[in-house]
């Protein structure tokens, strides 16, 4: 999910998509996986820009990446829905084989 998550949309979508075949259960699983993927790839998110902010810029970069950070953590949903619906389908194909 971080590597796909800078892609708008598709790539939560992507994400969870793989999710849902590796969890290989059929799509229930794959809503789980897909959603967790989704809340994983927020939280990790806001880690890495808090940490590059602050690295970059120190106290003050910090600061502003825990903003930006921030709002990603918050908008974490947007992660999570479009990753549960991925592992849906991910687990729907993953079941039609």
């Amino acid at each position: 999910m971080i590597v796909l998550s800078f892609i708008p949309v598709a790539g939560p979508i992507i994400a969870g998509f793989i999710a849902g075949i590796i969890a290989d259960r059929g799509p229930i699983t794959g809503l789980w996986a897909g959603f967790c993927s989704g809340i994983v790839g927020g939280v990790l998110a806001f880690l890495f820009l808090t940490i590059l902010g602050g690295f970059i810029g120190g106290l003050i970069g910090g600061f502003v990446g825990s903003i930006i950070g921030g709002s990603i953590l918050l908008g974490f949903l947007y992660y999570a829905v479009l990753g549960l619906a991925g592992g849906v389908l991910g687990g729907l194909v993953r079941r039609a084989k």
